[in-house]
């Protein structure tokens, strides 16, 4: 077990110090709109948690019961959501939770799974998170609409949920000056920070002999197929700094939201045409045929 803060102001670097030296290993905050500046996480805050020794949580919510709006609002939110996640820099494969700040009834989960859903959807790369009651953490978990659950004290009735990666124990609390709320996490939490992450060595097999090489670093290995270059969505994605995904229902691949429709899907991997990817982003893209390297520059 952790311990850890959500509040609504931003955290100076000098409160961020002061709360993680007073034993606290995690920081909420809110992934919400500049048109929501006075409690936005910043990626200068998120710096500065990080610089005092904390992981950071990240949660969209503009109004208590957005949820009720269901998948018309979740897509709006979860939108909204991602371009803030890429403005500040979270990781992909963290979670961003969704807050259901109100004493949900049975009569609106329905909607509140829709919303869960629909934001799900709109956050390609990161994982669905939801902040709610004990009955909101229970149903969401039944019916699988999130994969992070981070329940409240309040509404719960004296009720905690098994699933929880987070517990909201107590609100208003008075920290390092700053005004808090008080947490618990039990691993699982999808949270992040901005400490740059460790560069993996690009994978390979015997048929991916052509190296492809992004801003003079090298990105990974494609192959030859018809005369193109293809390389994994997913190292090309990294490579270009881009949000990348899968769609179940279109049966295509995004990179940073357009479609890429030169693909092919090769034991079980998704590789994607170099040129019309790096194009469609607006790169620059060169061969050379005597060393067998694709050159890409943005």
């Amino acid at each position: 077990m952790t311990k850890g803060i959500d509040c609504a102001l931003p955290l100076t670097a000098s409160t961020a110090k002061a709360i993680a030296a007073a034993g606290y290993t995690f920081a909420a905050r809110y992934l919400v709109p500049e048109r929501y500046a006075w409690k936005r996480l910043t990626r200068g805050e998120a710096e500065a948690i990080t610089a005092a020794g904390m992981q950071i949580v990240s949660v969209f919510e503009t109004t208590a019961n957005r949820p009720a709006g269901g998948g018309a609002a979740g897509i709006v939110d979860g939108s909204e959501a991602l371009k803030e996640a890429i403005a500040i820099g979270q990781p992909l494969g963290t979670a961003i939770y969704f807050a259901v700040d109100y004493d949900a009834q049975p009569k609106d989960y329905d909607a509140i799974e829709a919303y869960l859903r629909a934001a799900s959807s709109a956050i390609p790369g990161y994982r669905v998170g939801v902040y709610g009651s004990y009955a909101v953490i229970e149903e969401m978990a039944r019916r699988g609409a999130a994969k992070h659950f981070w329940q409240t004290y309040a509404w719960s009735r004296g009720r905690k949920s098994a699933r929880a990666n987070i517990w909201q124990h107590q609100n208003g609390v008075s920290l390092a000056d700053a005004t808090v709320d008080l947490n618990e996490s039990y691993g699982g939490e999808g949270w992040w920070n901005t400490n740059p992450a460790q560069a993996a060595a690009p994978q390979t097999n015997e048929k991916d002999t052509i190296k492809v090489v992004v801003n003079d670093k090298l990105a990974g290995y494609g192959r030859a197929i018809d005369g193109h270059v293809y390389l994994p969505l997913r190292q090309l994605g990294e490579a270009l700094g881009k949000v990348v995904h899968w769609d179940n229902e279109s049966k295509l691949p995004y990179v940073d939201g357009k479609v890429v429709d030169v693909f092919e899907i090769i034991d079980g991997v998704t590789y994607v045409g170099v040129r019309a990817a790096a194009e469609l982003l607006g790169a620059r893209v060169s061969w050379n045929g005597e060393v067998k390297k694709v050159f890409i520059y943005r």
